[in-house]
This record gives C-alpha cells, sequence and structure tokens, in this order.
C-alpha cells in the first residue's frame, strides 16, 4: 500500500481504500441492554448489597462495566450529581453536532461576504 504524498488526495484514497462513512461508525456494544438492566436491578434489589466483583462474576462481567452501570443508573434516578443523566448527555450531543453545523455555515456566510466584498471593491464608501 502506498501513502499519498500530498494533502489534496487524502479524500479519494480513503475512498479508494474502502475506508468511507464505515470508519464512523460506533463500535458494537459488549454486553447487551438487557444485561445491562437485569445486573443494575440485582444489585439495587440486592439486601444486603453484594461487591461489585461478586456480582460481575456471577453475570460474568468485569466489575468496572457492572460499577459504572449501576452509577449511571442512579444518576439517571437523580440520586447522583457527579454525574450527567443520559437525557443530559444526548442532549449535550445533540447541541454539540448543532453547534458545529452552525460553525461550519457561519464559515460559508464568512466567505461568501469577502467574495462579494471583493466585487464591490475598496473605493466604494457606504452612506
Amino acid at each position: 500500500m502506498s501513502f499519498p504524498r500530498f494533502a489534496g488526495v487524502f479524500e479519494d484514497w480513503s475512498h479508494r481504500e474502502g475506508l468511507g462513512r464505515k470508519a464512523l461508525l460506533p463500535a458494537p456494544r459488549k454486553y447487551p441492554d438487557e444485561l445491562r438492566e437485569r445486573a443494575v436491578r440485582l444489585y439495587r434489589q440486592s439486601e444486603p448489597r453484594p461487591s461489585f466483583k461478586r456480582l460481575a462474576e456471577q453475570l460474568n462481567v468485569h466489575p468496572e462495566a457492572l460499577r459504572n452501570w449501576v452509577r449511571q443508573a442512579e444518576a439517571d434516578a437523580g440520586e447522583r450529581e457527579d454525574r450527567p443523566s443520559t437525557d443530559m448527555v444526548a442532549e449535550n450531543r445533540r447541541l454539540a453536532a448543532e453547534n458545529a453545523e452552525l460553525r461550519r455555515v457561519n464559515e460559508v456566510l464568512r466567505a461568501a461576504n469577502a467574495y462579494f466584498a471583493s466585487e464591490i471593491g475598496p473605493t466604494r464608501r457606504w452612506s
């Protein structure tokens, strides 16, 4: 495989090699959502609360994954303030995408403004 030497050919090169938009897809989840919900429910309904390590071994999941699921469920229920809820994270992603789109539109408008301003010329004065 040869690598391009000039920046102008990167777009053509990535599509020829089959990378394209497939590289932007998220990785598949390791654990199904049903398992996550069941694990959180088991942890919260158990009295006394089991250790994350013991319950994770029983469910065949990583202890840190279980701990994160429980913390996220607590944040979604409003029991934790140190972590954003799932709805808040989704809203932040949506707003970040909207912000990026507005920045792109703004850049296009700036370029169009510069283009049309150069056509008018520097000698014309606004009254």
